[in-house]
């Protein structure tokens, strides 16, 4: 039990320590996000790659905010009986504005405080670690209360804004190499990608899983990185790896996923369990993140390339497939249920491939009824056969609804 005094001086402290928070360049997530609702607004992620940042940004859209971090080593030991006194130290402070909170899974039935809040006409926006709180956690806790935004790292457009640079091939080059981590840009040190990696497999997959088998655990993820773009099966996992079941294999790979480590990717089909029994392609959260992690990363750019373009669709649509017919083609999008976009990524097309890409975009959109297609290349531009080839450094900069 905490007393309120207690908890006006906390509250005091942390709001002056997010003003000195520096605000950093606007994400284009800022928008999406409306306080006004009556729901929680929730912003989930991969570590560092800015929720923060983004919360305070939030706040400064509005004349006043209640803030506080559950984190907080002075907070230690607040309970769902302690917040009637958080309320009444927030009106002292800030009046009745909306609600800012970091970490409040710390508190057991913390959602029932907000559900309550809710009810009478209260304003959330919370964030959490993905160590103990989860978007899938918060859409049980909340049903229907809710509107999840999932935060990436930095997008070609905010890479570009944060380091002051144009838009080009040569910074889209650079933007493949480094990937999006804000802490990375700035200080330019491997170490803390390394770094990173270690803190979402320990804390974000194995302490909140509560899973033995750390090493093949570890294993596993190196793997999955040093192979993004790929096919790959659990089954295949669990032979490579000596586990016992591949059930386990799927286990381990979904801890990765929801950590936001890792996206996988099924094949496109109006049968699940064919969607189930045929391989995932696999793509990582940030391909500066995928270098400096991989065990035998080559220096394959279009494999490279072809994750950022997933990552770049995958910031607008939830759901991703890959297409193989006759041929091939690398991402579908959905929306609403239904196929919207085909995407074909290429480095460079040239006699041996350019049949094997256009005719692979154009059977997936054929066959699936899509109108909207386009093969996204390194830095080439053109037209062929009523498909458009775009250079991606120009793809990317196109806003999100114009695909």
């Amino acid at each position: 039990m905490i007393l309120k005094d207690q908890l006006l001086e906390i509250v005091k402290l942390q709001r002056k320590e997010i003003e000195r928070m520096d605000p950093g360049i606007e994400r284009e997530l800022l928008p999406e996000i409306d306080t006004r609702l009556p729901h929680a607004a929730i912003i989930s992620g991969v570590r560092r790659c800015g929720k923060s940042t983004l919360m305070k940004q939030i706040m400064r859209r509005g004349k006043d905010y209640c803030y506080f971090n559950f984190e907080e080593p002075r907070a230690a030991g607040f309970s769902l009986n302690d917040f009637p006194k958080l309320e009444e130290a927030f009106k002292e402070c800030c009046g009745n504005a909306a609600y800012f909170m970091d970490e409040i899974q710390n508190v057991d039935e913390w959602e029932r405080f907000v559900r309550r809040k809710l009810d009478t006409g209260g304003k959330f926006v919370i964030t959490g670690s993905n160590a103990s709180l989860l978007s899938r956690e918060l859409g049980t806790r909340l049903t229907g209360r809710h509107i999840t935004h999932t935060l990436f790292p930095f997008s070609y457009i905010e890479f570009l804004r944060f380091l002051g640079k144009k838009a080009g091939a040569e910074t889209f080059e650079e933007y493949l190499r480094k990937g999006g981590f804000p802490e990375f840009l700035k200080y330019g040190k491997e170490e803390m990608l390394q770094e990173l990696f270690n803190d979402i497999i320990t804390k974000d997959v194995i302490v909140r899983h509560k899973i033995r088998d750390e090493k093949t655990v570890r294993n596993i993820a190196v793997f999955l990185l040093s192979n993004i773009s790929r096919e790959f099966s659990c089954n295949s996992l669990a032979k490579t790896f000596g586990i016992r079941s591949a059930n386990t294999a799927v286990s381990y790979v979904g801890c990765m996923e929801e950590s936001f480590l890792l996206f996988t990717v099924p094949i496109f089909s109006f049968s699940l369990k064919k969607q189930q029994v045929n391989p995932r392609k696999v793509y990582s959260i940030d391909t500066g993140f995928t270098a400096a992690n991989s065990a035998s990363f080559s220096a394959d750019r279009g494999r490279i390339l072809e994750n950022a373009v997933f990552l770049h669709l995958r910031r607008k649509y939830r759901e991703i497939f890959y297409f193989k017919g006759k041929r091939e083609c690398d991402f579908i999008a959905k929306n609403k249920g239904k196929a919207v976009y085909a995407v074909q990524s290429c480095l460079h097309l040239d006699t041996d491939n350019m049949e094997r890409e256009i005719e692979g975009l154009k059977e997936a959109m054929k066959t699936l009824g899509v109108k909207n297609g386009v093969i996204v290349t390194l830095a080439q531009e053109d037209k062929i056969d009523g498909i458009n080839i775009v250079p991606a450094w120009k793809w990317f900069l196109k806003p999100q609804n114009a695909f």
